[in-house]
């Protein structure tokens, strides 16, 4: 799909007149850090030593749930038990443990080129993330310093990806409406969550997701990597201002 085909539907289908982007909403697991692969690792350790059933390539689809909203999950669908918070939070600790042995995730190649970017082209830029590792969200201001004007986590929100809450929160906290946001997603979970909010969704396939699985959850254009999105970043918003 072309840029000019992708902002065209994305105005029929919200019934706007133009984008006008004021703000970028970006995910990080898969975006901003190469670190699924540890993570679904990690998930695999904590299921199988508690008996439960499963497989490396569903984690990739639960990919924007918090970790606690993944536990409840799992432990109801595995073992017929339901899991209170207190419970979720330490497993999800256990987890965290097991996804730290596992080394320091690489930052993803071609995000502080889309940062740089998105900043130069003067949007805003948030994170919004289902994640809840301390870790983590201190790495981004190391990793990413004055790339980013504010964050929303696992923390701020009651319900997690797919739910637009996590995205309509980031617009709030960027000032503007959702649908003057662009949203940048790996994940089918967090593609949906930012085509419910009403902003313009855009895929990147980091890992094994194929694209028409990120057409199908809603994204209104996909790219092969953040490198070839940082690329066309100008003749994407130069193409969404000219529409309006």
């Amino acid at each position: 799909m072309t840029e000019q085909q992708a902002i065209t539907n994305f105005l029929k289908y919200t019934g706007q007149q133009a984008i006008a982007p004021q703000a970028a909403l970006v995910d990080c697991d898969g975006v901003l850090y190469d670190s699924m692969k540890n993570h679904t690792r990690a998930w695999v350790k904590l299921m199988q030593k508690n008996g439960i059933r499963c497989t490396r390539d569903e984690f990739y689809l639960y990919e924007g749930m918090t970790g606690t909203e993944i536990i409840k999950m799992k432990f109801k669908q595995g073992a017929g038990k339901n899991i209170t918070d207190d419970e979720a939070l330490a497993l999800y600790g256990v987890k965290t443990r097991y996804f730290h042995e596992l080394g320091e995730m690489p930052m993803m190649t071609g995000a502080t080129a889309v940062l740089t970017a998105l900043k130069e082209l003067g949007l805003k830029r948030i994170v919004v993330t289902g994640s809840q590792q301390a870790t983590i969200l201190d790495r981004i201001d190391n990793d990413y310093p004055g790339l980013f004007d504010g964050r929303i986590t696992g923390f701020d929100v009651h319900r997690g990806k797919p739910s637009p809450e996590p995205y309509m929160k980031g617009a709030m906290q960027a000032g503007c409406k959702p649908g003057q946001c662009l949203v940048i997603e790996n994940a089918p979970l967090g593609v949906q969550s930012g085509h419910a909010a009403g902003c313009f969704t855009i895929g990147v396939t980091t890992g094994p997701i194929p694209e028409k699985d990120l057409y199908k959850a809603g994204a209104d254009i996909v790219y092969p990597s953040m490198q070839a999105l940082a690329e066309v970043l100008p003749q994407l918003l130069a193409a969404m201002q000219a529409k309006g």
